[in-house]
């Protein structure tokens, strides 16, 4: 499609779903399988729902928070209120009432929707406090026991009223500018309070472009995506909704993350995108299962592994005998391998946070080709990535199409392009210092090669400085422990302080092993103090110092109970450390560390 001819995503869905007509479009499970709705029901229940948020009361330029799982309706909601003239406000079904309030409250929300009774229970009571909205809608019926300050409605009813009322969301779609705005999508405040980010339909559009450039060289047909990551974050609402509508691709959604290699071997995908969380999870689950396995297995994998690196780093290395062993792994366990994924993956797109090159060469030596792509929020969200077939697993590859990047005299990544968000709502001042004269100042430092690509070397806030004046990457230190199989979790810290300390969660499955042979009962809550067991991490420890430099070792840890997750609030929804959350939370243990309190 012409991307930089389309007036914006809603005209873009309408178009692809006139020309698609009753072909399957959105896959969900319902008793036990899969089943498809089709694009034009999409697109009816789409014009119905605009329809009826306008009955509401919705008026253009007003906001709309949207709090459910992936699921059909998220897409149905979301493209529905900006086809009304509304701005679309996503928000993680894991937010605490605060949260939500915090969010209705700054985006002066004037109506939100919800997928069920038990999200409703923390976004009611933040609705009600929220001086500006007016109405809430609720997918499944919300269980309302007292009257309410402000309308409660189903979904269905919606609907009816948007039925009863004249056609005309085609008239309103063809008044849509392109610099519109779509929505705000909040920053998952990994560093303090979210903030409102204003992306128009030109900012994904944009994004759109770029990723079809990129993924042209794999052979774009009818594709498959699985949908999993929350769509409430940037990655997976441009990179696993707008995008898949644009190429006109089928989406599934994934029941769960617990269940997702099950769902990847039903819906075999042929495009995958994932946090590195993710495929640092899979990696260990490969590597405990094969543990299990007869030792001619094990050797076989383990070559498969070896001659997969060696021709990722140096094809023109292996000599013949290599080659034709290879070629007989590719069979006996690369098939394997990707079966367990579906078996027609064409590539697996890595973003969200930094991926350890360790763990994408290895995927890559099985025969799944990882992307490693680069990005923020503020960019819409993707500004660069890897291409298929010239990956260089230790950058992030040259920028899309579109997208302009240099360095700064400081060494902080700066872009330009129309994928640069209008800015942060409410917030001049930040707005101000983040985009100046068109460049988005992203806080990360990089570097560019001679090729274009880029090198991510640190994050600028995250930067850790020693007491001798002497820079630290947290997140590089951060990648060799967790690769540690022992290790499930860490963060590092040291700003201002001699050397690193560390905060270790240890990997249950570790635990469980060493408490059954050394004969102590209980799990990582009983155990975490127990002496024998922080020795046996702290040869772990000893092992990955011995592959750092002397100012990045870790001198000392305290190994923690509790994991950091998303409930007790350490970690964002795409599974990336809170540092102020944790320093906040063990700050005392931290400074004990050192001697201090």
């Amino acid at each position: 499609m012409d991307y930089q001819a389309c007036p914006g995503l809603t005209a873009m869905f309408f178009d692809q779903a006139q020309a698609l007509g009753d072909k399957p479009f959105l896959w969900f499970k319902k008793d036990g399988a899969y089943r498809p709705m089709s694009w034009a029901e999409t697109a009816q229940r789409v014009k119905d729902l605009s329809r009826g948020l306008r009955a509401l009361g919705l008026e253009p330029g007003e906001r709309v928070l949207l709090v459910s799982e992936n699921r059909p309706e998220w897409l149905i909601a979301d493209i529905a209120i900006m086809a009304a003239g509304g701005i679309s406000v996503p928000a993680y079904t894991t937010n605490t009432e605060d949260d939500h309030n915090h969010i209705l409250t700054n985006s002066g929300a004037a109506g939100a929707i919800v997928s069920t009774a038990a999200l409703a229970k923390r976004l009611l009571p933040a609705a009600i406090d929220a001086p500006d909205c007016r109405w809430a809608v609720g997918l499944d019926p919300l269980e309302v026991q007292q009257e309410l300050p402000l309308e409660v409605h189903t979904w269905a009813e919606v609907e009816a009223r948007g039925r009863e009322m004249p056609d005309d969301v085609a008239e309103l779609v063809a008044k849509a500018k392109r610099d519109d705005v779509a929505c705000f999508i909040y920053t998952s405040g990994t560093g303090g309070a979210p903030k409102g980010v204003m992306l128009s339909h030109g900012n994904i559009l944009c994004n759109c472009m770029g990723a079809e450039d990129l993924l042209r060289k794999i052979g774009l047909g009818d594709e498959v995506f699985l949908c999993f990551l929350p769509l409430s974050h940037s990655y997976e609402h441009t990179g696993g909704m707008f995008f898949p509508i644009s190429i006109g691709a089928q989406i599934y959604y994934a029941e769960s993350v617990e269940q997702l290699l099950n769902n990847l071997a039903e819906v075999r995908p042929t495009i995958m995108t994932a946090v590195p969380r993710l495929y640092e999870s899979m990696y260990l689950r490969i590597e405990r299962g094969l543990k299990k396995e007869k030792p001619l297995k094990q050797k076989l994998f383990g070559k498969a592994v070896e001659l997969g690196r060696k021709r990722y780093h140096a094809p023109s290395s292996l000599g013949l005998g290599e080659k034709l062993t290879d070629k007989l792994l590719d069979r006996l366990v690369r098939d394997k391998i990707r079966q367990r994924f579906g078996g027609r993956l064409k590539a697996m797109v890595s973003g969200g946070a930094a991926l350890n090159v360790e763990i994408g060469t290895y995927f890559t030596a099985l025969g799944l080709p990882v992307l490693q792509g680069y990005g923020q929020t503020e960019a819409s969200p993707v500004i660069s990535a890897n291409p298929p077939g010239k990956v260089k697993m230790e950058t992030v590859g040259p920028p899309l199409k579109g997208v302009t990047v240099k360095i700064a005299d400081d060494g902080e990544i700066l872009v330009s392009g129309e994928l640069v968000m209008k800015g942060y709502w409410q917030a001049e001042e930040a707005t101000a210092e983040t985009v100046r004269d068109g460049w988005l100042h992203t806080g990360d430092i990089g570097e560019i090669d001679q090729d274009g690509y880029i090198k991510i070397t640190d994050r600028k806030k995250d930067l850790i400085v020693l007491s001798g004046g002497d820079n630290i990457s947290p997140a590089r230190v951060e990648s060799f422990i967790t690769l540690e199989p022992e290790v499930a979790q860490v963060m590092v810290y040291g700003d201002k302080r001699p050397h690193l300390v560390a905060l270790v969660v240890p990997d249950e499955a570790f635990v469980t092993a060493w408490a059954k042979e050394a004969g102590k009962n209980g799990g990582l809550a009983e155990l975490a103090e127990d002496a024998d067991l922080r020795d046996a991490l702290s040869k772990v420890l000893d092992r990955v110092n011995q592959r750092l430099s002397n100012l990045e070792k870790v001198r000392r840890f305290k190994v923690l109970a509790e994991p950091f997750s998303v409930d007790n609030e350490m970690l964002t929804p795409t599974l990336k450390i809170r540092r102020h959350k944790i320093r906040a939370t063990y700050g005392e243990a931290l400074e004990g560390l050192y001697g201090k309190k």
